[in-house]
């Protein structure tokens, strides 16, 4: 079985990391940083949207994809696949427009760890289900 569902919402989500790392490459040729931010508290702001990216989308997006392996439903998982995308394009804009609170930064935060934790979940209740039945 491929995981077409999956394979589809990582694509896009690889389109958004990428276009998020341009946005540090840029700023970092434009102010001439090579390493670190330069003090440069935009350039900070960016290097930290794109690494908050890297530290929770790759489990989130590794857990969509064993759960439909799993055999879940394809609406729950076109669901979970569409809100993480949205939670990390609220965060992403909210973290990326201010280094205090924001709307998008927390709702995106608050949304991508109620979908980590709802795949989990998940992920425990085939696990148990499967080890009742067996």
């Amino acid at each position: 079985m491929i995981p077409r569902i999956s394979l589809l919402i990582a694509s896009l989500h690889v389109v958004l990391y990428v276009a998020l790392s341009l946005r540090v490459v840029l700023h970092r040729n434009a102010a001439k940083v090579g390493i670190g931010t330069g003090g440069d508290p935009v350039l900070a702001r960016k290097v930290r949207v794109q690494a908050n990216f890297g530290e929770y989308v790759p489990l989130a997006l590794l857990m969509l994809a064993l759960l439909e392996l799993a055999a879940f439903d394809t609406r729950l998982l076109w669901s979970l696949g569409l809100a993480l995308l949205l939670a990390r394009v609220l965060h992403a804009v909210g973290l990326g427009g201010s280094a205090g609170y924001s709307v998008g930064r927390t709702g995106g935060a608050v949304l991508t760890f109620l979908l980590l934790l709802a795949m989990a979940g998940l992920g425990i209740w085939r696990f148990v289900a499967a080890a009742t039945l067996a």
